[in-house]
């Protein structure tokens, strides 16, 4: 029979050290894009089919292109937290650590692809 302390028997257990802030983040994130997928859906669908001239010239005004950029990172933030959510209650050791790198390089990545595509288009 082990005699365990309290602490012992938590230690390892994980803490609620920032547990609150990544739910906020998560809700905001969500929240936002709650807003921004319609917006971009709408914006979208006007230019769908139009040559490339047309994109162009309809991208190279502010809102659409900062409704696109706007659903494009915070997308991939919410994709981010998601994934390390995930990865953190399934994957444990050197891997989760690996694992959380990859994706939030991936997420970051192509956030900046995107801004980088709309930001071509637009000026």
């Amino acid at each position: 029979m082990a005699y365990l302390t309290d602490r012992k028997r938590a230690e390892g257990l994980g803490s609620a050290k920032s547990g609150t802030a990544h739910f906020w983040s998560m809700k905001v994130s969500s929240v936002a894009l709650l807003i921004l997928i319609p917006l971009f859906v709408f914006t979208f669908g006007a230019v769908l089919g139009g040559t490339y001239e047309e994109i162009t010239a309809y991208y190279s005004r502010p809102f659409p292109a900062i409704v696109a950029a706007l659903t494009l990172v915070v997308g991939f933030k919410h994709f981010s937290d998601g994934c390390q959510t995930l990865i953190e209650d399934y994957v444990h050791g050197t891997s989760q650590k690996v694992a959380i790198i990859l994706v939030t390089c991936l997420s970051y990545g192509a956030a900046a692809t995107g801004v980088f595509a709309i930001a071509k288009l637009a000026l």
